[in-house]
C-alpha cells in the first residue's frame, strides 16, 4: 500500500541505506525511499504519511546526519529533486535540494555575492537554513529572507525574523515535522573575480585544514561560547583517539572521520566519552552539532 502510493508520486526505491545518502558513509536500510519531483508531490507525501502516522525523515544531501546500523522501517523522503533556482531583481530564490557549493560558484560567475562563507560546506539549501549553517563569521540568518516552510498540510511562507535563527538553530529544532521547501536570499552584485578569488582562497584553507579526504559529518560539536570544541578535545588527549572502524581526526580534532567501515555505535561511544571528560575537567557540556536519527 505504502510501496503503491509513493510509487505514484515520486522516484521509489526499496533497496537504499543511509551509509549511501549520507556523508558519513554509515546507516542501515531504509524499507522506503522517495524522492519527489516538485514541492506539490511532497506535500502531498507528508500529508498521506502524517494522515497514516508512518514514520518519516526528509532530507536533503545528509552531511550532517549520523544513522544507526538498524533498518528504518518508515519512509526517507529525499528532497534532491527540488533543485529549482533564479535570481530576479537581486533576490534568489532557491528550493531546498538545490546544492550550496555548486550555486555559489554559479552565483559568483555572474557577480552575485551572499554564499562565499558557504561554498564549502557539503550541504543543500534546506539543510543549511535548517542548521543555520555558518563559516568565516557569515551565516545563513545573515543572507536569508523569507523560507517556504509546509506546516500543518499547507505551504507558508516565513521572514528571517520568524525563523528563530541562532548559532547553529533555527525553528526547524523546535518543529521537526515541518519542512523547508525553498527560500528567499538576498544578493548584492561584486567583482566575479573578486568573489571567486575569495572563495577559492577559503576552500583552500578548508582543504589544509580539515579531513576532506575521508568521510565525516563535518565539526562534531558546537563551540561553547568564548571557547573551540577542537581546543577542548586535544586538551584531554583526543586527538587521533580510535575506537573500531571510526577515529577523531589528526587533522581537525572536532572532525570525527569513518576510517574504515565505522558504525554509528563506534562514533557515539567516542562522542560521549568526549563529551563526560570535558564536562568532568572544565564543567563544560558539549553539544553536538551533528543530529542523530535512528540511533
Amino acid at each position: 500500500m505504502i510501496k503503491e502510493f509513493l510509487q505514484l508520486h515520486g522516484e521509489y526505491h526499496d533497496d537504499k541505506y543511509f551509509k549511501e545518502l549520507t556523508t558519513l558513509k554509515m546507516g542501515g536500510h531504509i524499507a522506503h525511499f522517495v524522492m519527489p519531483d516538485d514541492k506539490q508531490e511532497l506535500k502531498v507525501i507528508v500529508n498521506y504519511l502524517k494522515t497514516n502516522r508512518i514514520p518519516f525523515k526528509v532530507i536533503g544531501n545528509g552531511s550532517n546526519l549520523i544513522c544507526g546500523e538498524s533498518e528504518y522501517n518508515g519512509v526517507v523522503i529525499s528532497l534532491k529533486k527540488l533543485n529549482d533556482y533564479h535570481v530576479e531583481d537581486d533576490i534568489l530564490y532557491a528550493e531546498a535540494g538545490v546544492m550550496v557549493p555548486a550555486l555559489a560558484a554559479a552565483l559568483a560567475k555572474q557577480g552575485y555575492s551572499a554564499l562565499e562563507f558557504a561554498a564549502g560546506i557539503p550541504g543543500c539549501i534546506g539543510g543549511l537554513i535548517y542548521m543555520n549553517a555558518g563559516a568565516y563569521k557569515g551565516s545563513m540568518a545573515d543572507v536569508v529572507t523569507e523560507v517556504e516552510v509546509l506546516k500543518d498540510g499547507e505551504l507558508f511562507w516565513f521572514t528571517a525574523d520568524e525563523l528563530n535563527f541562532g548559532y547553529r538553530h533555527s525553528i526547524f529544532h523546535d518543529h521537526p515535522r515541518w519542512v523547508v521547501v525553498s527560500a528567499k536570499l538576498k544578493l548584492s552584485k561584486k567583482d566575479p573575480k573578486a568573489i571567486e578569488d575569495l572563495m577559492a582562497d577559503r576552500l583552500r584553507r578548508r582543504k589544509e585544514t580539515q579531513p576532506l579526504d575521508k568521510p565525516s559529518a563535518g565539526s562534531c560539536f558546537r563551540n561553547p561560547k568564548d571557547d573551540f570544541a577542537w581546543k577542548l578535545i586535544d586538551s584531554i588527549g583526543y586527538r587521533g583517539y580510535r575506537q573500531g572502524g571510526v577515529c577523531v581526526s589528526e587533522k581537525h580534532s572536532n572532525f570525527i572521520v569513518n576510517e574504515e567501515n565505522g558504525t554509528a555505535e563506534d562514533y557515539l561511544n567516542i562522542v560521549y566519552q568526549i563529551q563526560d571528560k570535558i564536562k568532568e575537567k572544565y564543567g563544560i557540556r558539549l553539544v553536538m552539532e551533528v543530529e542523530k536519527f535512528n540511533c
